[in-house]
């Protein structure tokens, strides 16, 4: 049987938790949990809450030494040189986009569940946390923009969850919404010029080498136009695109306004938290019994330090990183 580890996130303004204590009772061996100082505090909770359930609550570094470590946002820790070799990690990997991340596992030997590869008969189980990143960007990034959109074109590059979300607030606001699947790329690059918001929610096939907007398409758009990626894959389909956080929203290239928080959820931490910890506690109980099921199977991406997802590997390798 293995022990569990919770960390906080060192994200920045990463709110989300991955277990509440009214899941806790769901937990097969609550004793196997060990849940890092002030765990709860972001979404309202005191220690004591996990304590009452059974959970150990200790300092960063003893949650650091447990066997499986669970992190949101996993693939942007600072904790990957104070572990041991062969740890097991579960959280949002990224592991394709995040190099240094995916060279920081095959180095420490560790096997990695990610939560973005997590999918129940065709569909993907946080579903509703990809929504909210939609509705959630869209919101924040209209703020800081300073209008609302009631006679504003938009553009959304995408049709799946983090699009619908982003659609839904777009709509609810007055704005005219174009809607461009993953086959109409083409078509979106002679319209793009037409539009005052463009949002990306594009899931980009990593082994592309072109773009959806090139610098060079900036200087032809919309005075005043804005881009919201959400997708904000590096060097990937926004050339000028690159990770911004809630202390630093956004930049200007050319007159055109970016906005590339990568965690938008973490604004609305507490319903996003709810059903992280829902989702998650089945899957906690397989890790402890180290009995993974065919989900859990399917989206270990890299074990014991060895690439398994073919993605990742023809994405590297076209890098000439190591695999």
């Amino acid at each position: 049987m293995k022990t569990v580890g919770l960390l906080i996130s060192h994200k920045n303004h990463e709110t989300r938790r991955a277990l509440l204590p009214q899941d806790a009772s769901k937990l097969e061996h609550p004793q196997q949990y060990y849940v890092e100082e002030n765990y709860g505090e972001s979404v309202g909770i005191k220690d004591s809450a996990y304590l009452e359930k059974g959970l150990h609550v200790v300092p960063r570094q003893a949650v650091l030494e447990e066997d499986i470590l669970v992190d949101v946002k996993l693939g942007d820790a600072d904790f990957f040189k104070d572990i041991a070799p062969g740890r097991i990690l579960f959280g949002w990997a990224h592991a394709v986009q995040g190099i240094e991340f995916t060279n920081h596992m095959m180095k420490g030997a560790h096997t990695v569940y990610a939560w973005e590869e997590l999918y129940e008969g065709g569909r993907f189980i946080l579903y509703r946390n990809q929504e909210i990143a939609g509705e959630s960007a869209v919101l924040h990034a209209l703020s800081l923009g300073g209008h609302l959109p009631y006679e504003a074109k938009a553009a959304i590059i995408g049709n799946g969850n983090v699009a619908r979300g982003a659609m839904r607030v777009l709509h609810g606001l007055g704005a005219t919404v174009d809607v461009f699947g993953r086959r109409l790329d083409r078509l979106f690059r002679r319209k793009m010029f037409d539009y005052d918001i463009i949002i990306n929610a594009v899931f980009w096939d990593t082994a592309r080498t072109d773009r959806l907007i090139y610098k060079r398409d900036l200087k032809k758009m919309k005075k005043g136009a804005m881009i919201i990626d959400i997708s904000c894959d590096i060097e990937m389909e926004i050339e000028t695109s690159r990770p911004t956080t809630f202390d630093d929203p956004v930049y200007m290239v050319d007159g055109v306004m970016h906005y590339c928080v990568d965690n938008t959820p973490s604004m609305f931490g507490k319903s996003v938290s709810r059903l992280l910890s829902d989702a998650m506690v089945p899957l906690y109980n397989e890790l402890v019994r180290d009995e993974p099921g065919k989900m859990m199977q399917k989206a270990r991406v890299i074990a014991e330090g060895r690439l398994v997802q073919q993605r990742i590997i023809d994405f590297r390798t076209k890098r000439n990183l190591p695999i």
